[in-house]
């Protein structure tokens, strides 16, 4: 479909003139002699082209009807008048350019053409807020159970504050979604939010990507470079994985929730910024700070506001609501027949544990819907990496020794991981191919964390 331009002009000749320009060029065209004429078929255009001086309403005051209209439309404003003090007006009054008679007609579909590009741009943008206004609006962060729906009304309340949130959660709970949320329901919504995975960044480069560098402050440092928390300012910086953090950098963050400065690397000179700090963990922050890895001001600091986010074991509710949501959001993107998923997967999905919590859930309808080929989810469709737990238990009571719970069993093997690697937690995990978050999670679950062996 073509592009379809306005043009506002009362000398005939002219407008006959650039209508055959703009035609040549691959545009539909619309001619009118006055702005009264224009106003009535302007809604059909994506840009106007108008003279400044017209009978009765000129083209300013066009240009005002239509801002006052809400329109978007790119206005081009031409005159044979033209001055400093017109073309100061015109953009002041919103006008996307001003143009002076004599023009040449390619110079005009260049002028044409850089303000349709810009408003391309101004409706991307536009598409996209209303996007991010969508998912991060709490009907899109699904939680029916009362927990989730308490944890919404604590987001509604801190979200126009300053004060720092500590999320803490499983992995796969929607630590995320929830940090994110409470920065698009913040005054600070239209400023940067910036994610920072601390246990995905390297100790020995931590520093200089929260803090950033000068120029030869170390070998390989050509350019200045800002840090993570400069490029938030004004805005918001989420930490996640707060907890693995080291104990230098620590000191580092500690400061900047304190007195909001630091010091770039290689650097003397200190810095400002103004950042509303948000942090999760899946660590147990107390336990840590117990065993001397984790600063206590840090945390009292980091714990203003803490919302704690359940497991979905602990909201089994929310999982039909979960999985038919996934299902209408994935199924268009993968091309799927499946619109729907039945009461029995349903019932399959409720007997599963889920240790992923809501991110394994996304990723199990996914892998359902990819598979599947019918027009809903069916039992066999339903692809879990594990069988249910009451399955798993049955199957595991056949060659467990007598008299020993699958639990007990589990136990044992943790402590004899632990047992072979000296106490040493990262080595028994590494045994048993754990992550090391993943194992303090069992050791706490069955009360093993302050264990001797440990």
């Amino acid at each position: 479909m073509k592009t379809s331009i306005l043009v506002v002009e009362d000398e005939d000749k002219l407008r006959r003139v650039i209508e055959l320009q703009l035609r040549g060029a691959g545009y539909d065209v619309l001619q009118a002699a006055s702005a009264e004429d224009a106003l009535r078929i302007c809604d059909q255009a994506q840009l106007v082209l108008t003279d400044l001086r017209l009978p009765a309403m000129d083209g300013l005051a066009l240009l005002d009807t239509l801002r006052r209209q809400n329109s978007n439309t790119p206005v081009i404003l031409m005159t044979a008048f033209g001055t400093v003090e017109n073309a100061v007006t015109a953009m002041k009054s919103g006008a996307a350019d001003f143009l002076i008679k004599p023009f040449s007609l390619d110079h005009l579909t260049t002028v044409i053409a850089k303000a349709l590009e810009v408003r391309a741009l101004r409706d991307e943008n536009l598409q996209l807020k209303e996007a991010l206004d969508h998912k991060y609006a709490f009907d899109n962060i699904i939680g029916r159970s009362g927990n989730m729906q308490e944890i919404f009304h604590t987001v509604v309340r801190v979200a126009p504050t300053r004060a720092t949130v500590l999320l803490c959660g499983e992995s796969g709970v929607g630590k995320d979604l929830i940090a994110r949320a409470i920065h698009h329901h913040s005054p600070r919504r239209d400023r940067p939010f910036v994610k920072i995975n601390c246990s995905a960044l390297p100790e020995n480069l931590m520093e200089s990507e929260l803090f950033g560098y000068e120029k030869g402050a170390f070998t390989g440092a050509n350019t200045t470079k800002l840090g993570k928390f400069e490029q938030a300012d004004t805005g918001t910086v989420f930490l996640d994985e707060i907890g693995d953090v080291p104990p230098g950098i620590q000191v580092k963050l500690l400061r900047i929730l304190q007195e909001r400065e630091f010091e770039r690397l290689g650097s003397n000179k200190t810095r400002h910024i103004d950042v509303r700090v948000l942090a999760a963990t899946n660590v147990d922050l107390r336990a840590a700070l117990e065993e001397g890895r984790f600063r206590e001001d840090l945390y009292y600091r980091l714990n203003v506001l803490p919302i704690n986010i359940p497991p979905l074991r602990e909201r089994k509710e929310d999982i039909p609501f979960l999985a038919r949501h996934f299902v209408v959001k994935l199924g268009p993107e993968l091309g799927s027949a499946a619109t729907g998923i039945s009461d029995a997967a349903i019932e399959k999905l409720m007997s599963y544990h889920w240790p992923g919590n809501v991110r394994e859930v996304e990723n199990v309808i996914e892998r359902s819907l990819v598979l599947s080929a019918g027009e809903t989810l069916r039992p066999e469709d339903i692809r879990l990496d594990m069988a249910p737990m009451s399955s798993r238990s049955a199957v595991a009571s056949s060659f467990l020794p007598d008299g020993v719970t699958l639990d007990e069993y589990e136990q044992s093997i943790i402590r004899e991981a632990l047992k072979r690697a000296s106490g040493n937690k990262s080595q028994a995990a590494r045994l048993l191919g754990l992550t090391r978050n993943a194992f303090r999670y069992r050791l706490s679950q069955m009360g093993l964390d302050n264990d001797k062996e440990n």
